[in-house]
């Protein structure tokens, strides 16, 4: 290749990302979220542009381009146009001191809003419209009463961050910000550790996604993890007033997050939406696989077979079928967490002892006394079928879904790193079970439910139950719900084959 002298490579394109969780835009992402927008907005000199978490300024530096453009036969003189649009029209919240320092850089040209070197001279102090002020978090109960971060973790001195982000942790914005914003549009973080031996994170883009709400801009538009689909974590509030809010009318869905953010390992994948205020309706949804788009279709958010969002276009007529027959759940079958009491990190004994009971840990058998087993006592001495209650199902398709099911003999429980489903009255029956999950059929189901590592009961809710006094293939189960060819051809292509687990 020849050397191109020339060749000015955009600085935001090669940002390191802070963490999995506050990720940095890439500016080709960046123009895709805006295309989003009418073009009209473009040439109002008036409407005013918020980003409530900046982190590299990359959306109002390119918004700011878009109304030098527009606004050039409105205001014809260039430098009182970028004056007008950077003092007047471009607002944002940084996440921390040294991304406030990157994003003024980015959009003035200068860390320093007001230095020599800004391309606009009119503001009166270093931050321009780009603040940032270390927030502390408002406790209560140990955690935050804005976010729900650990006091323990959180409650720092000056010398750290706190995390405690100002979009958000407040009550009284309008306040804040002092002016009514038409567009709202950025990348928030995503979660927050909350500490705790496992630790567990709070979900963090959901609550500004409705502060931003509660501004009432005429768009909104962000990019967020799509795990929200599914709700857990917290998210179950959220999820709902999504699916009920008839002002979004378009999704981008990512099924592999490393297609926006590459390098970034996200299970679940990533979306952006816009928001339009004065424009209810279905919403058109755009799924997306490598650089293309797969599928596209218009459609209410929820089903009225389901309370959560199906992320999958092709699979919508397949749920109409299954759910015809309203048949129970399998869900019903399925227990909940930590299902024997015992909980991940346990430890039997490891060598068999009398009246002793087989205890299913992680890639390990143990053995403890019966007396030990604190809820469940009733299904020990019946057939069941262990499954992993986690499983990461990775960014390249066709899918596995769930892990391989272990068949419970009688005398056996096991830990939290299992969920337990059954009981049932022979090992010919757990056997038939056994062949159901093992199905494409079944695990796409569940896939429709599962946008995270987790797959606990609720993921199972969109699985019908059968009659297991016989087994179970994809061949008699496409046959009785009446799939088509091109049905079937596309749950193939999203589940590939599983052979059973231990007998």
């Amino acid at each position: 290749m020849l050397k191109n002298d020339n060749y000015n490579p955009d600085v935001l394109t090669c940002l390191a990302n802070l963490s999995s969780d506050e990720v940095f835009t890439p500016p080709q992402l960046a123009n895709q979220i805006l295309d989003l927008l009418p073009k009209e907005i473009w040439t109002d000199k008036n409407a005013k542009f918020l980003d409530p978490c900046c982190k590299s300024g990359v959306f109002l530096r390119e918004i700011a381009k878009r109304l030098n453009v527009g606004l050039e036969k409105e205001i014809p003189n260039k430098k009182r146009r970028i004056e007008h649009i950077f003092k007047n029209q471009l607002f944002g919240f940084a996440i921390t001191e040294m991304t406030s320092l990157l994003s003024r850089r980015s959009v003035y040209c200068s860390k320093i809003a007001n230095g020599k070197y800004s391309v606009c001279e009119t503001f009166d102090d270093q931050q321009g419209n780009i603040h940032f002020r270390r927030i502390e978090h408002t406790w209560g109960n140990e955690r935050c009463i804005f976010c729900g971060a650990s006091q323990e973790q959180y409650d720092r001195g000056e010398e750290l961050e706190t995390h405690a982000y100002q979009f958000i942790h407040t009550g009284m914005l309008e306040e804040v910000l002092k002016m009514k914003c038409d567009v709202i549009v950025g990348n928030p973080p995503y979660q927050l550790k909350t500490g705790g031996a496992q630790a567990q994170a709070t979900p963090l883009y959901n609550k500004f996604v409705q502060q931003a709400k509660k501004l009432n801009p005429k768009y909104l538009t962000m990019i967020i993890p799509s795990r929200w689909f599914a709700g857990g974590m917290g998210l179950d509030a959220f999820r709902n007033e999504m699916l009920h809010d008839d002002r979004i009318r378009i999704i981008h869905d990512f099924l592999n997050a490393s297609d926006c953010f590459p390098g970034i390992s996200l299970e679940g994948g990533v979306c952006y939406f816009l928001w339009d205020r004065e424009n209810r309706g279905i919403c058109k949804v755009f799924t997306h696989e490598g650089d293309k788009i797969i599928s596209e279709m218009e459609r209410s958010l929820l089903e009225k077979v389901c309370d959560t969002f199906i992320r999958y276009n092709e699979a919508i007529e397949i749920l109409h079928k299954v759910t015809l027959r309203k048949e129970e759940s399998f869900s019903k079958e399925v227990s909940s967490q930590k299902p024997f009491g015992f909980s991940t990190n346990f430890r039997g004994k490891d060598k068999f002892f009398k009246d002793c009971v087989k205890v299913y840990a992680n890639k390990q058998i143990m053995y403890v006394n019966r007396l030990e087993i604190i809820q469940n006592q009733q299904l020990v001495d019946q057939f069941k079928v262990y499954i992993s209650k986690g499983y990461g199902m990775g960014n390249t398709k066709p899918y596995q879904v769930i892990n391989k099911p272990i068949l419970g003999e009688r005398g056996s429980c096991c830990t939290e790193t299992y969920i337990a489903i059954g009981p049932y009255s022979s090992k010919k029956e757990v056997k038939n079970v056994m062949s159901y999950i093992q199905t494409r059929f079944f695990r796409f189901l569940v896939l429709l439910k599962k946008n995270t590592q987790d797959a606990l009961k609720r993921v199972y809710s969109l699985v019908p139950s059968q009659n297991f006094n016989v087994p179970w293939s994809d061949e008699k189960l496409y046959q009785k719900y009446g799939l088509t060819k091109q049905e079937i051809a596309f749950i193939e292509s999203m589940i590939r084959p599983m052979e059973l687990g231990n007998e």
